[in-house]
């Protein structure tokens, strides 16, 4: 198995950033690289709450590709960092719409991995004729099932991993592990509500790749994980504020759309089954299945997947 760095394009920095006034409560952060004349990709990253990161814009050639990234509403470097209000999905796409005619793009490649795969296909099915492609990884459709899965069955693979996560919890609140989740972080004892987000990190990196040592490490500045823990929390207990399941079915509006779909095989974060629904679905999207993978993005064989993908769209324009 080699390292993904040596599948990744090198290091690179943006050529401009900046932040679009998306309300009169929140600006979005933004950044460009690569070829401010090539073809536009705008990057979406998961979560809820997360942020974009240096290494995501790896994946593209940048001496071809316009390469989009931002923070989603109270992500990161958005503003303010960890506001719930007036944030949902819709939210969300429309800020997308937004800065895509801010920077005068006419039509973009949509990517988006675990939580960006829910919002590149509630983008698209929002706006299709702003979406030029799409490659979608580890597909989370927000469903209740699903959220069964990472907070309950994945203890059967994870226990050590479940067990901590549920530790600081009385046995009264363990049934509603969300719930109790969210009243400790936005707790007003900010230590600990600062210690529980930490808890909650370390939860999803523990259970994020195949291999111990290639999951996206925890956040270490304090306001940042409590940001991304609140609006993680928000977006889960309000089921993503979309319908997963109405989401897959009316797919058809998509079908137009150039797509790849990356999915790990043990991936114990978004498992499998939902990227196979997907792809029954939108059979005209290629479909790789990455048999030694789990959920990151930065394992190797899902780095050279994704890095392969954005390959193949040069020949699409």
């Amino acid at each position: 198995m080699s390292d993904s760095d040596d599948t990744l394009f090198p290091a690179l920095d943006p050529y401009h950033h900046g932040w679009l006034q998306a309300s009169a409560l929140h600006s979005i952060y933004f950044e460009q690289c690569g070829n401010p004349d090539g073809a536009p990709v705008v990057v979406l990253h998961g979560g809820p709450g997360s942020g974009c990161a240096p290494a995501q814009r790896r994946f593209f050639d940048p001496t071809y590709y316009r390469i989009i990234l931002l923070d989603q509403r109270g992500c990161k470097r958005s503003l303010p960092l960890g506001c719930i209000e007036e944030n949902t999905t819709r939210h969300l796409a429309d800020d997308l719409e937004a800065l895509r005619k801010h920077l005068g793009i006419a039509q973009w490649l949509v990517f988006g991995g675990s939580w960006g795969s829910t919002l590149a296909l509630a983008y698209a099915s929002t706006y299709p004729q702003a979406v030029s492609g799409m490659i979608l990884r580890g597909i989370f459709l927000c469903r209740p099932s699903e959220l069964d899965w990472f907070l309950r069955q994945v203890r059967h693979f994870f226990p050590e991993a479940w067990e901590d996560l549920i530790a600081p919890l009385p046995a009264s609140e363990r049934s509603d592990i969300l719930r109790a989740y969210h009243r400790l972080i936005f707790s007003d004892d900010r230590n600990a509500a600062i210690a529980s987000a930490m808890r909650w990190s370390r939860f999803e990196t523990a259970i994020m790749s195949l291999l111990p040592g290639t999951g996206t490490p925890a956040f270490v500045d304090d306001d940042v994980v409590i940001g991304r823990a609140r609006v993680q929390l928000h977006y889960l207990l309000n089921g993503g504020f979309i319908d997963g399941q109405a989401l897959l079915e009316q797919i058809d509006k998509n079908r137009h759309i150039p797509a790849i779909i990356v999915q790990g095989r043990y991936d114990m974060v978004c498992p499998p089954l939902t990227a196979y629904e997907l792809h029954r679905a939108w059979p005209e999207a290629q479909f790789s299945i990455i048999a030694d993978a789990g959920h990151s993005a930065m394992e190797p064989g899902i780095a050279s997947a994704l890095v392969a993908a954005t390959e193949s769209f040069k020949t699409i324009r």
